[in-house]
């Protein structure tokens, strides 16, 4: 794990996004196309935005997988990560080549059609988020660790629906949805490399969980640990729970 810590959340943005586009264009360069998995949420504004502005990135060779959205949610809501998707990402760049998951349509069938297709090949990087509850994508503890289902549909947790709630998408908790559509762990833990983008002191907790605790279904994004080529991008704020030892040993 390579765990690196900056002043700012735009320091942060900024070197995440470099990171992110160098891995892009190798895979390009390498396999004539890059496999990506994009996250969403209020913790990934400055990430995408720095992302979406990096040079020399042919996004027409660029094939982009969603990891989760809301049951029944339609994609004009505000809170739709389809939506966020299109804003903040495909639009921006003109990619020709995604996944989104439709939150409205059936979900067997939903999940069946995206399996068929991120099975096709590996994923060269997975851009993904920590929750306020440790989550990763929506795999709120006790995640699931064992299945092999690349996506499923599961049961949001209260603090889960609350963190919703808190950046802004949702004017009460009862508009919250209660259930989504998930990449399971082990699907994202198949990416060649996973960028962690992590930044506010609302996630200085989940982040101490995850990154000096035990690895354990209870702090989901704690399995990153096991993957051989994870970058976490924390800012001080996020990292402010952290040991000394741990900071001290992280790249700035």
């Amino acid at each position: 794990m390579n765990l690196r810590v900056f002043p700012d959340k735009d320091s942060l943005a900024r070197a995440a996004a470099e990171q992110a586009a160098t891995a892009i264009r190798n895979a390009i360069t390498e396999r004539g196309c890059a496999r990506i998995i994009a996250a969403t949420g209020a913790s990934q504004f400055e990430f995408l935005d720095e992302l979406t502005k990096a040079r020399h990135v042919d996004w027409t060779k660029v094939e982009m997988f969603h990891l989760d959205e809301y049951v029944n949610m339609p994609p004009t809501h505000p809170a739709s990560f389809r939506k966020y998707l299109r804003e903040r990402l495909i639009g921006k760049v003109s990619i020709t080549r995604f996944h989104l998951l439709d939150g409205e349509r059936d979900a067997r069938e939903v999940i069946a059609e995206i399996t068929t297709e991120i099975r096709k090949a590996t994923i060269d990087v997975a851009f993904v988020g920590i929750g306020e509850n440790g989550h990763l994508a929506f795999n709120d503890p006790p995640a699931d660790f064992e299945t092999e289902e690349a996506y499923m549909v599961v049961d949001l947790d209260e603090p889960c629906r609350r963190q919703q709630l808190g950046e802004g998408w949702f004017k009460s908790l009862d508009e919250v949805p209660r259930r989504a559509l998930s990449m399971s762990v082990r699907q994202i833990l198949k990416a060649r490399q996973i960028i962690a983008v992590v930044p506010d002191a609302r996630k200085a907790r989940a982040v101490a969980n995850c990154l000096q605790g035990s690895i354990s279904p209870m702090a989901p994004a704690s399995i990153l640990r096991t993957h051989p080529n994870t970058s976490i991008y924390l800012d001080k704020d996020s990292a402010a729970l952290l040991k000394p030892e741990i900071i001290s040993s992280a790249a700035v």
